[in-house]
């Protein structure tokens, strides 16, 4: 549903509160959206906790950035990203941040980053609140990065989510709007404008949390939906993908 843009990116991970083990997954992912010309890490690296950390700084070549932990009780980590955040704000360097953390207490960041003009990608669990998912353009359950993970839900190829996991929005009134609204007189809509509006509405929204790596081969799974392939005029192999709900629906 997204592609590879230009655009500068500021990642900024709140360490305490993600996990080393998706960092090479979540890189990645970031370009999908643009270039991390920015890769901080924050938190108390004289910690244990932040051990398996380490090695994974020197290989993405993102910056350990130490805060201590001056005060029980109070986020330190989470002053320091948000005052770095502000100040690259300003500074005027980049085009969108990327905040990785599952932590509500960004909430406010990403809005104010996005009343700027700014575009904001969040990063986290599936525990992550719905205020500060709601805040970003888009949020990327980082559950979907882990290979093991995204495997098994892809081999499974279920086209509707796990009833138990509240995470997720049931799929077909999801979509059925989208379609509803895309809609041309004739009833088709364009799969582009379909993707389009279900992003600035459903920020989580991937179709990679329902078993799919393409939005074009979720729509084809759902048996309400009808699809069909357009070619594109210049006479290339590629296809225009368009969309309906079928009849009773």
């Amino acid at each position: 549903m997204t592609s590879s843009n230009n655009g500068h990116l500021a990642v900024l991970i709140d360490a305490d509160n993600a996990q080393a083990a998706v960092a090479r997954e979540l890189i990645a992912e970031v370009a999908r959206y643009g270039t991390a010309t920015v890769k901080r890490a924050y938190g108390d690296w004289t910690t244990p906790n932040l051990a398996s950390w380490k090695d994974t700084l020197h290989d993405l070549a993102i910056q350990p950035v130490q805060q201590f932990r001056h005060t029980t009780g109070k986020n330190a980590t989470d002053s320091a990203l948000i005052i770095d955040a502000m100040d690259l704000l300003h500074g005027g360097k980049v085009d969108g941040f990327c905040i990785v953390s599952s932590d509500s207490d960004f909430t406010r960041l990403a809005t104010r980053i996005r009343e700027a003009g700014l575009s904001v990608y969040g990063f986290g669990e599936k525990k992550t609140p719905k205020p500060f998912v709601a805040a970003c353009d888009k949020f990327v359950f980082t559950e979907i990065l882990r290979p093991a993970v995204a495997t098994a839900t892809a081999a499974a190829a279920g086209s509707q989510p796990d009833p138990a996991d509240q995470t997720l929005e049931p799929l077909q009134p999801l979509l059925a709007t989208a379609v509803a609204t895309a809609a041309r007189e004739d009833g088709w809509a364009a799969l582009s404008g379909i993707g389009s509006l279900i992003g600035k509405n459903h920020p989580s929204f991937d179709e990679r949390n329902y078993g799919f790596k393409k939005l074009g081969e979720l729509v084809r799974a759902q048996p309400y939906l009808d699809v069909k392939a357009v070619p594109v005029a210049d006479g290339s192999p590629n296809v225009h993908l368009y969309v309906r709900l079928k009849q009773g629906q």
